[in-house]
């Protein structure tokens, strides 16, 4: 009788959960209607006065802040989600400085484009419009409340947010700022709603209401998106994995490459765009890799080396085969000698996963050639893996990183978050 009245108390808890879910997402699709029509002014107000509060609103955050960070600590939370969890003043500036750029924007709603004229008169273009209600369910990273938040609301999106329990304080304050920002401007609150459910039941409501979210975008380990990618019933925007690669080519010049390949690795190691895997031309290996692993001692780095690698550096460890398909998150690089450009590619397109590749290279053929051939969201000539990011494209902020080939690809910022239709003028034509 005890399991019985256990079992059902849980089936109670997931029923109120699901009932808190389903009010959230009818608040919002009420208020779809209200973003979506709102002109470019309204929008703006609303950003330009989030930007400033959260400025204003510093301290409040940090104090939130730190005590998702604590109870992070004393839970034993990954030290990748923990790096991620973690706000600082430079974070919450970057923050309002990425819903500042978003205002200042082109707003994509309602422009209209590819306008041709018919043989028989009618004029047919396509005009960008609202997805209408945008679903994110993410970890850590309470930076991507704020940045998630202003994407919508300039592209004319309702959004319901749904960050880990491990930043639900973090998150509360974001969310109230934000939503003080909507009334400001005129627009309903609803437009933005965090939840504040931690039951992970939460998300799995999410997944089962296609009534109420037209597209749910994951931002998480590789474990969340899998499972929102099997088990939502409406379209998904998504990454797996960024394991992205530097290509150092035989033509490149050698304090660029050296530059380049230790930025992409260490200016941060918990993060998609960061270099997982270095792959070098066995025509400048016996050169580049000692210094290589000279540069790299500072930040104690863990190479793992193909048989070639290990030979030039035998200190280091043998990487595996699951290394190469690894996603690290950490300080650890797997580093491979390639027999020049194609079997660089060759071994990008067998383990990478989409998102962000470079080469290194002053010989215009070979970078051509790179550009062309890797099939990747972002594909880089002579720069870091780590300008992969909404911010550094001029998106303003980005509402993730799209490894699909469909319906958006590499950073999703504005444009992403729209769709578009048929428009067609006439002049009283008829068939």
């Amino acid at each position: 009788m005890e399991e019985l009245a256990v079992a059902a108390d849980n089936a109670s808890a997931v029923d109120a959960v699901q009932d808190q879910m389903r009010a959230v997402g009818a608040r919002a699709r009420n208020a779809a209607p209200a973003i979506a029509r709102a002109d470019s002014g309204t929008k703006n107000a609303a950003l330009f006065a989030l930007a400033d509060a959260l400025l204003e609103s510093e301290e409040r955050i940090l104090a939130a802040n730190a005590r998702d960070m604590k109870a992070a600590r004393e839970g034993g939370l990954d030290a990748a989600l923990t790096e991620r969890l973690e706000l600082t003043p430079d974070r919450v500036a970057n923050m309002a400085e990425g819903v500042r750029q978003v205002a200042e924007l082109p707003d994509p709603i309602g422009a209209i484009s590819d306008l041709v004229r018919r043989p028989s008169g009618i004029e047919v273009g396509r005009m960008r419009v609202p997805l209408g209600v945008v679903g994110i369910i993410y970890e850590s990273r309470p930076n991507v409340t704020a940045d998630a938040a202003a994407l919508c609301i300039k592209s004319g999106n309702a959004c319901v947010l749904r960050g880990g329990s491990e930043a639900l304080e973090s998150n509360r304050v974001i969310g109230d700022i934000i939503q003080k920002a909507l009334r400001a401007a005129g627009l309903p609150a609803e437009v933005a709603q965090v939840v504040q459910v931690s039951d992970r039941a939460a998300v799995g409501a999410m997944l089962a209401m296609p009534e109420y979210v037209d597209v749910l975008i994951p931002r998480g380990g590789r474990s969340l998106v899998a499972f929102v990618s099997e088990h939502a019933r409406m379209p998904v925007i998504k990454h797996l994995d960024g394991i992205c690669h530097v290509y150092i080519d035989a033509a490149a010049d050698a304090e660029k490459a050296m530059a380049i390949a230790v930025n992409a690795k260490t200016q941060r190691f918990g993060v998609c765009n960061a270099a997982e895997t270095l792959l070098v031309d066995a025509a400048v290996a016996d050169a580049f890799l000692p210094d290589l692993e000279r540069r790299l001692a500072p930040y104690d780095i863990e190479l793992r080396g193909c048989d070639r690698t290990c030979a030039i550096l035998p200190g280091i460890a043998s990487a595996s085969e699951e290394d190469w398909r690894t996603e690290y998150l950490g300080p650890i690089l797997s580093v491979a000698v390639v027999d020049g450009i194609e079997a660089a590619i060759a071994h990008i397109a067998r383990y990478g996963s989409g998102h962000t590749d470079a080469i290194v290279t002053e010989n215009y053929t070979r970078a051509r050639q790179f550009l062309r051939e890797v099939d990747s969201g972002s594909v880089m000539v002579n720069a870091s893996t780590r300008f992969a990011d909404g911010f550094e494209y001029g998106l303003g902020a980005e509402i993730g990183i799209s490894t699909d080939k469909f319906h958006a690809r590499g950073p999703v910022g504005l444009e992403g978050l729209t769709s578009q239709k048929w428009v067609v003028y006439g002049d009283g034509q008829v068939r």
